[in-house]
C-alpha cells in the first residue's frame, strides 16, 4: 500500500469527537481514494444482499439495504459539506471528476435486477407480511425509489436511463460551480465618501470586512459582493444610483456571462435530459414525473395554489408601487423606478410611513443574541439544551459545534453552525447532515449542519442582522430541528428526507417565533447599551410587517411559475432559457421593476440538482401548512403552549418520512390545512 493511502485520514474510522471527521487533516487528494474504497465496500454489501440464497424477507433485504453503505453515505455528506462551504479549485476538480462515477453507482443500485426482484417480491406480499407501520413505509418508499430510478426499464432504455442520470450529475456540478465562480469573482470596490453615500455604519462595516477578506487592505477601501446579506443592504441604502445599477446587473446576471461560466447551454441540455428521463417513465413532461411523488401530486394542484396568490400579490405590489412613486415625486426625482431602485424607494417609504429605519433596527439584532434566541425557543418548546463545544474544530474557523442535550442531560445530537459568507462558500442558506439519526443496526446520533451567508461585522464588532436575516437564521434552524429531533428506526426515513412539499413545514413554522413579542423583548437588545427592543419600535415593526410583501410575493411566485412552465412543457424541443423566462413573464404580466427571486441561469434550486425542479412552489405549499399549524398555538393562547409543542414534536418533527405527510399533518391538526392564514399573514387579504 502506498504512503499516500496509509496517511489518508478518510480511509480509517473517524475518531474525532462525536465521530466527526478529522477536518484539519483532510486534503483534496484524499477524497478520490476514499470514494474508491467506500464504493467498493458498498458494492460488496449490495452483492451479498442480491445473491442471498434465502428467500427475501424484510430483514435480509429492506433492513439490510438501509444498513448498507454507511461509510459511503458519511463520505458523501462530508464531501458535499466541504464542496459547498469550504471549496477550493482542487476540491472542485475532484467534484467534477466524481460526479459521473457517483451517479453511475446510484444507477448500479437501482438498475440491479436481482436487488429489485427481491424488493418487488416483498412489495407484492406487503399486505401479508405483518409489518409495523414504519417498516411498511420503508418498503413502500424503497420500492418507489427503485421504480422512479428506472428499475422497470429494460434493454436499451435501461442503458440510456443510466447515461442520462450520469450526464445530469456532471451538468449539475458544472452549473453550481459556474454560479460560485461568478459570485466569488465579482467585487464592487468603493473608495471615498462619494461612493459610500447613504450606507449606514453596519453596511460599511460589512463591506470593509469583505474587502479585507479579499485582500483589499488599502485604508478606506470597501467591497460589495454578491452575498445576499451585503448586496441587498447596498441596494437598499446606496445613494449612488449608478452603482446600484452596476451591482444589480451583476447580481441578476450570474450564470449568463459569455465564456466558461455561461450556464445557458447547460440549462438547455439539462432540460432535454429531464424531458427524456420523464418520457422513459411514461410521463408527458418532467413536471408530471417530478410531482407524482409529492403532496400536490399534479401540475393542476400547484397551478391552483399559485393562481390563488399571483393576482392578489400583483395587486398588493401595485399599491406598494404607488407609495414608492409618491415618495419619488416628493423627492423631486424625474425618473422611472427600475429594478435597482425598488428597495431604495421602499426603504424611504418604510422610514416615512412607519418611522422604521433598518439602521435603527439592526443594532438590536446581533447574531450571537439571535442564536441564543433560537436556542431558547427550542428549549421552551422541546426541552433541548445547546451546549457550545469550542474545543471541537470544524472545517473552518467560522464553524461552531454544539452538543444538543435532552432535559436529563443525555445527548440527542450534534449541531454544527456556519454563519458567514466567504469566497469559498456558495451563496444562500441551507441545512445538511453529516449523519442522519437511525437505530437500524447502529444507534446513530444525528450530526446536523446549518449554513448561512451573513456579512461578517468588522473585527471587534458584532455581526448585525436585518429582520430578514433573523428569519433566515430561524428558518434553517427549523430544518435543523427536523434533523435533530428525528426518532425513527431506518435511515432512509430519517429527518428531512420527506416529500419535498412537506420539507419546508418545520423550517417555516420555526420562523413564527422570531417575531413573537416575548422572544424579541427577551433577546433583541441593543448591542451597545443592552437595552431591550423598545415597545414603540416593536409596534412599528409589527405595523410594517406586511409592507412590501406584494413585491416579495410576486418575486417568489414569478420564479415558481417560470419553473412550473419550463418543466411542464410537453414538447421535446428545448427553448433558450433567457428568452423563455422573458416570454413567460410577459404572459404572466409581471409588474415592471420587480423581477424574480432567481433567474434561470443561476437558479440553483432547479439546476444544481433536481430536487426542487418543478418544485420551487414548495415554500408556498408549506407556508399554507406552517401558518395553519401556528394557528394551533394562537388558539391555545400561548406561543409556547406545552401540549401543542409536544404534538408538533410527536407528529411532525420526530416522525421523518415514517408516515404519509398528509396523515402526519392531520394527526397534528385534526384536519387538512386552510389557505386563509397564509393569505392573511402575507397581507394579501384583510386580517
Amino acid at each position: 500500500m502506498s504512503t499516500t493511502l496509509l496517511s489518508n485520514p478518510l480511509l480509517s474510522a473517524w475518531t474525532g469527537p462525536y465521530g466527526l471527521p478529522p477536518f484539519d487533516a483532510i486534503r483534496a487528494e484524499h477524497v478520490e481514494p476514499a470514494f474508491e474504497a467506500a464504493l467498493a465496500a458498498h458494492r460488496a454489501e449490495l452483492a451479498a444482499i442480491a445473491s442471498n440464497p434465502a428467500a427475501p424477507d424484510f430483514d435480509n433485504t429492506l433492513a439490510a439495504l438501509d444498513r448498507a453503505g454507511r461509510a459511503l453515505t458519511a463520505l458523501e455528506h462530508l464531501f458535499s459539506t466541504l464542496s459547498a462551504s469550504a471549496s477550493s479549485p482542487e476540491l472542485q476538480a475532484v467534484q467534477r471528476r466524481m460526479a459521473a462515477p457517483l451517479a453511475a453507482h446510484t444507477n448500479a443500485i437501482y438498475l440491479n435486477a436481482a436487488l429489485f426482484e427481491r424488493v418487488e417480491r416483498l412489495h407484492e406480499q406487503r399486505a401479508s407480511l405483518g409489518l409495523s407501520p414504519e417498516s411498511l413505509r420503508l418498503l413502500e418508499r424503497v420500492h418507489l425509489d427503485f421504480v422512479r430510478a428506472g428499475a422497470r426499464l429494460q434493454g436499451e432504455a435501461r442503458a440510456r436511463y443510466a447515461a442520462i442520470m450520469e450526464r445530469q450529475a456532471e451538468l449539475n456540478t458544472r452549473f453550481a460551480q459556474n454560479v460560485l465562480a461568478d459570485e466569488s469573482s465579482y467585487q464592487l470596490v468603493l473608495r471615498g465618501e462619494a461612493e459610500l453615500a447613504g450606507l449606514p455604519d453596519f453596511v460599511r462595516a460589512a463591506a470593509r470586512q469583505a474587502a479585507l477578506d479579499r485582500g483589499q487592505t488599502e485604508e478606506g477601501v470597501h467591497v460589495v459582493t454578491l452575498s445576499r446579506s451585503l448586496i441587498v443592504p447596498f441596494l437598499t441604502f446606496s445613494e449612488r444610483r449608478d452603482l446600484r445599477e452596476s451591482a444589480w446587473r451583476a447580481w441578476v446576471g450570474r450564470g449568463e456571462i459569455a465564456g466558461e461560466t455561461d450556464n445557458r447551454e447547460l440549462v438547455r441540455e439539462l432540460l432535454a435530459l429531464r424531458h427524456e428521463q420523464a418520457a422513459l417513465h411514461g410521463h408527458r413532461s418532467f413536471a408530471d414525473y417530478a410531482l407524482a411523488d409529492t403532496m400536490a401530486g399534479r401540475q393542476s394542484a400547484v397551478q391552483g395554489l399559485l393562481d390563488q396568490v399571483w393576482e392578489p400579490a400583483k395587486a398588493a405590489a401595485a399599491r406598494e408601487r404607488a407609495m414608492l412613486d409618491e415618495v419619488r415625486v416628493q423627492l423631486g426625482h424625474d425618473l422611472t423606478i427600475e429594478s435597482w431602485d425598488w428597495r431604495w424607494y421602499a426603504e424611504k417609504v418604510r422610514q416615512q410611513r412607519f418611522q422604521l429605519d433598518e439602521a435603527e433596527v439592526k443594532p438590536y439584532f446581533p447574531l450571537d443574541a439571535m442564536v441564543q434566541a433560537m436556542f431558547d425557543c427550542a428549549s421552551r418548546l422541546y426541552g433541548l439544551r445547546f451546549v457550545a463545544q469550542p474545543q471541537v474544530a470544524g472545517y473552518h474557523p467560522d464553524v461552531k459545534v454544539y452538543e444538543v442535550q435532552r432535559p436529563d442531560g443525555s445527548l440527542r445530537g450534534i449541531f454544527v453552525q456556519d454563519n458567514f459568507a466567504r469566497p469559498t462558500k456558495r451563496s444562500g442558506a441551507w441545512m445538511n447532515a453529516l449523519r442522519w439519526q437511525a437505530r437500524n443496526g447502529i444507534a446513530a446520533l444525528p450530526i446536523i449542519l446549518n449554513n448561512n451567508n451573513f456579512a461578517k461585522g468588522a473585527p471587534g464588532e458584532p455581526t448585525l442582522l436585518s429582520f430578514d436575516d433573523v428569519r433566515t437564521l430561524f428558518h434553517e434552524f427549523g430544518h435543523g430541528l427536523h434533523g435533530l429531533l428525528s426518532d425513527v428506526e431506518f435511515e432512509r426515513l430519517s429527518g428531512t428526507q420527506v416529500l419535498r412539499d412537506f420539507v419546508e413545514l418545520p423550517s417555516q413554522l420555526m420562523e413564527h417565533w422570531m417575531a413573537e413579542p416575548e422572544v424579541l423583548k427577551r433577546h433583541a437588545r441593543h448591542y451597545k447599551t443592552g437595552e431591550p427592543l423598545p415597545d414603540t419600535l416593536l409596534d412599528r415593526l409589527k405595523a410594517a410587517a406586511t409592507f412590501n410583501q406584494g413585491y416579495e410575493t410576486v418575486r417568489y411566485c414569478a420564479s415558481a411559475l417560470v419553473d412550473l412552465a419550463l418543466h411542464g412543457r410537453a414538447q421535446a424541443d428545448v427553448p433558450d432559457p433567457v428568452a423563455f423566462e422573458r416570454e413567460t413573464l410577459e404572459r404572466l404580466g409581471l409588474p415592471p421593476a420587480i423581477g424574480l427571486n432567481h433567474r434561470l441561469t443561476h437558479f440553483q434550486h432547479l439546476f444544481s440538482g433536481s430536487y426542487y425542479a418543478s418544485g420551487y412552489y414548495v415554500y408556498l405549499w408549506a407556508e399554507v401548512l406552517d401558518c395553519d399549524a401556528f394557528e394551533a398555538f394562537v388558539e391555545a393562547g400561548d406561543p409556547f403552549d406545552a401540549a401543542t409543542a409536544q404534538s408538533v414534536l410527536a407528529n411532525i418533527l420526530s416522525v421523518g418520512n415514517s408516515r404519509e405527510p398528509g396523515a402526519t399533518y392531520r394527526a397534528f391538526r385534526g384536519r387538512d390545512a386552510s389557505v386563509v392564514p397564509m393569505l392573511k399573514g402575507r397581507g394579501l387579504i384583510p386580517a
